[in-house]
């Protein structure tokens, strides 16, 4: 039996074998967390004696928003990796992450709203940390139209990498703003090095939807990666036939 390395899953058959496997169960534990999640935090949690049922919407603003920035880094890493070492399985990763990114994102952003209008009167306000992942956003976004316009995946994948590594110092601006800046954004409500700041139902929701929105992200990009090899395979033996023809 050979030795497991970083690059053992490198190969496109070996990939697709372990994603096949995978992905099922990954649905299965999003399902089960999902349902879990949402019971605790809109059934069984309390009503906060500041906010009332509205800071409800926190059970998914918060993951949503941890997922956003954490997913870019990934698809900034994978890309990076990509470009640095010509790993092809590399850069189709990070093209599969790009859009579930984005619908993280705008998920943050959405219920980011719907929280802003009764506890700040107003569906937007340009604070710091506000726009910083609205620009994050606009990352992911040009990140897929940038690799999607360019005709030689290999060029466009390389092109991709170098947008999303410049970008990737937006996430820390996310992360700090609301030390850096005075904003209207509330601080974070759990630390690592820090007792957290709400109650433990609470708390329990939202670590469940966290790993609820984890397992949707590694199956949708699995599955998309899985496509997008296949896809790649299909064009490669395409042009191989007119060559040969």
């Amino acid at each position: 039996m050979s030795r497991l390395t970083w690059t053992t899953f490198a190969a496109p058959s070996r990939f697709e074998s372990l994603s096949a496997a995978l992905t099922p169960w990954l649905w299965l534990v999003c399902l089960i967390t999902t349902l879990a999640g949402l019971y605790v935090g809109f059934i069984l949690a309390p009503s906060d004696f500041q906010q009332g049922q509205s800071y409800r919407i926190i059970f998914i603003h918060v993951p949503a928003a941890w997922m956003s920035m954490v997913l870019y880094l990934a698809m900034a890493f994978w890309a990076g990796v990509g470009w640095a070492f010509n790993v092809r399985l590399a850069s189709m990763l990070a093209r599969a992450i790009a859009p579930t990114g984005a619908l993280f994102t705008f998920l943050a952003l959405w219920t980011g709203a719907l929280w802003g209008k009764p506890t700040w009167g107003t569906w937007w306000v340009w604070d710091a940390r506000l726009t910083s992942e609205l620009i994050l956003l606009f990352l992911y976004l040009g990140y897929i139209a940038l690799v999607e316009a360019i005709d030689d995946p290999r060029r466009g994948d390389h092109a991709g990498a170098l947008l999303a590594l410049v970008g990737a110092v937006n996430v820390p601006i996310i992360y700090f703003s609301v030390k850096w800046w005075n904003t209207l954004h509330q601080g974070s409500s759990i630390s690592m090095t820090a007792a957290p700041k709400m109650a433990s139902i609470m708390l329990t929701s939202m670590l469940l939807m966290t790993v609820a929105f984890w397992a949707y992200a590694f199956a949708v990009v699995l599955s998309r990666t899985r496509a997008i090899v296949m896809e790649r395979e299909r064009g490669a033996k395409w042009l191989n036939d007119l060559t040969a023809a």
